[in-house]
């Protein structure tokens, strides 16, 4: 009797066990299946977009706050920290940041710059992933994608402010010959500065000016607009202190090039980025970081025709 029972309170224990992880026993063996791995699917892809618009929490994991893109290759932590470049530099990986080791459900990350990172990693989806700092309770999304199918437009609209940042001044260096005669004819160079209030300048100083020498002669606010249902689409608002307004769509042109086209006058002008400011493994020499931007919405039709 004893006998039975010491049987039948093993069975019972056994059952209990196995309500509690997921295993197989036959006889004498143990066999544990462990949780899907989701740190692996980190390196299923080659770049990782970083959504920064989508972060949950108030801590900051510094690396992921200003990549616009990482990547994960046979123990190699790559990220593209600026806009410029992007598609080129390290073959399209951006630069190398740090090291990393793929763990049960996690990644750690040993950043040059930032230290040591242990961070949880949840898939969403097929491509899309979260990367959570416990310590700070901050969640990122990521999204992956090959490099033969990323969409480096989007990167740059949906990223717009750093893009106009990452320059020191912008040249003008065409204007169209159609179009009617307006002020903003006489402007050859704006600056978009980091403040975070969306604050601007612009100078008629002849082109070739050094940066150093040019002189400032207007300034103001700026804003940026999405349209609706138009990705590829901004409009750019420069509210001159005491000047009143100037309007234009803004396109991207490439990484060093934009066009405004002036919709009141239907004149295009194209300017050309100067001063470069690249930023690489840490942004302590010059404080920049990205943090969620939530354009307001402009309903809309494009009027430039391309």
């Amino acid at each position: 009797m004893k006998i039975g029972k010491l049987l039948f309170g093993t069975f019972f224990i056994g059952l209990l066990t196995s309500s509690c992880y997921t295993e197989v026993v036959f006889e004498d063996d143990f066999i544990e299946e462990p949780p899907y791995n989701a740190a692996v699917a980190l390196e299923t892809y080659d770049l990782w977009y970083v959504d920064i618009h989508a972060t949950r929490g108030n801590g900051e994991v510094p690396f992921l706050q200003r990549a616009f893109t990482l990547s994960f290759q046979n123990g190699t932590v790559y990220a593209n920290n600026n806009l410029v470049g992007i598609g080129k530099t390290g073959n399209g990986l951006g630069i190398d940041v740090g090291f990393y080791d793929i763990l049960l459900g996690t990644v750690e990350v040993d950043h040059d710059a930032d230290g040591l990172w242990l961070l949880d990693v949840y898939e969403i989806n097929g491509n899309t992933v979260e990367l959570r700092d416990s310590r700070s309770n901050t969640t990122y999304i990521l999204k992956g994608y090959q490099r033969n199918s990323f969409d480096y437009d989007m990167v740059f609209y949906d990223n717009i402010h750093y893009f106009l940042q990452e320059y020191q001044v912008w040249e003008k260096t065409f204007t169209s010959e159609m179009g009617a005669l307006n002020e903003f004819d006489d402007e050859n160079y704006l600056q978009f500065l980091e403040d975070g209030n969306g604050f601007f300048r612009s100078s008629v100083d002849a082109s070739g000016t050094p940066i150093v020498n040019l002189q400032w002669d207007y300034e103001g606010n700026y804003e940026i607009f999405d349209v609706t249902n138009d990705a590829t689409l901004k409009t750019l608002t420069l509210d001159y202190d005491f000047l009143g307004n100037d309007y234009f769509e803004l396109y991207v042109i490439n990484d060093s090039t934009i066009e405004l086209y002036h919709v009141s006058s239907g004149t295009v002008y194209e300017f050309t980025g100067r001063g470069y400011m690249q930023y690489l493994k840490s942004s302590s020499s010059t404080g920049k970081t990205r943090s969620k931007v939530k354009n307001p919405i402009m309903d809309v039709i494009r009027q430039r025709k391309m």
